[in-house]
């Protein structure tokens, strides 16, 4: 995506400064879809990733920094920001920045995963799940099936588009339904939300690092399990063996409850729908009338006709 917020070097320069980083060179990123992204290098040539959060504001960066530490002390491969010095978020324009060690590592295309790679995402996963007790307290976050509908229906009540109207029609149906037959009460905390694989650096078959918890709320495990899995392990069809070495590693850490096994397809299709929202609304309402938006909703439509059929029920069995 395209850098949101451009920032000059004298700016960085200021901004890093407050870390004790003495910039020579930036490199903007074209990296996420919601915040400006800055790769820094200094005179004594180390590297440094700096972000500049676009929609969170001081409480919701201050919130996703102390997410990150917390994570970072019990384990969890996540890289831990620097301090300022005087132990504040400085500002640009209002929004909050941050400095990060640069994280050496590869995201792994489609084609490239394993198994033994699925398999560490899916133990690093159940980390996350399991460090709930001992993180601060989340909110529900901006991405609950109300969110979606709510999105759904702006597009339907402003656009004109026969395609875009189609679409959310069809979605808000669907969700709709399943948001009906969602259970109460299933296993619940600290949830990533968004692990795609831009969001997992490897070295080689071994996690480097977890990216991005900016979309992080509380929420039930399985769903973030599913999420994960649908990221993770769909072509044109489920990946059998790369979604089983998935569940397998995260049932190493975690084994599911047999409640959260009942809800799979229900958490299945609410995380396919939330996908293909903000699809419409983020990719397809951007695009030319006829154009094949960079991130199609239908993908997720797709993942859910499989997850209907029955496709990971071998998975989810008691």
């Amino acid at each position: 995506m395209a850098l949101l917020t451009p920032l000059s070097l004298e700016a960085i320069r200021r901004l890093s400064g407050e870390f004790g980083v003495d910039v020579e060179r930036v490199e903007a990123l074209a990296l996420g879809s919601v915040n400006s992204n800055f790769r820094l290098t200094t005179r004594d040539r180390h590297t440094y990733f700096a972000r500049l959060y676009e929609e969170q504001g001081l409480e919701g960066a201050r919130a996703e920094l102390r997410l990150l530490d917390g994570l970072a002390d019990v384990g969890v491969p996540v890289p831990r920001a620097l301090r300022s010095a005087g132990g504040g978020v400085p500002l640009h324009a209002g929004k909050p920045f941050a400095v990060f060690p640069w994280v050496k590592g590869e995201i792994l295309c489609l084609a490239r995963l394993e198994p033994v790679h699925c398999r560490e995402v899916g133990a690093a996963l159940a980390r996350v799940h399991l460090a709930s007790s001992t993180l601060p307290e989340l909110g529900p976050g901006r991405f609950q099936p109300a969110d979606m509908l709510a999105r759904l229906e702006s597009v339907q009540r402003t656009s004109t588009r026969p395609d875009a109207l189609a679409a959310a029609a069809e979605v808000t149906g669907l969700l709709t339904a399943y948001r009906a037959r969602r259970e109460s009460g299933l296993p619940s905390g600290v949830v990533h939300g968004d692990l795609f694989r831009d969001n997992v650096l490897f070295q080689g078959d071994r996690i480097a690092a977890l990216l991005d918890f900016e979309s992080v709320f509380h929420g039930p495990f399985v769903y973030d399990l599913l999420v994960t899995v649908e990221a993770f392990c769909f072509r044109d069809a489920f990946d059998l063996g790369l979604a089983g070495a998935l569940v397998e590693g995260y049932e190493s850490v975690r084994p599911l409850e047999e409640r959260e096994r009942k809800a799979y397809r229900v958490e299945g299709a609410l995380a396919c729908l939330r996908f293909a929202t903000t699809r419409i609304t983020d990719f397809l309402l951007r695009t030319e009338a006829g154009e094949t938006p960079r991130r199609d909703y239908r993908r997720f439509l797709s993942r859910l006709s499989a997850l209907e059929a029955g496709a990971l029920d071998s998975l989810f069995r008691a």
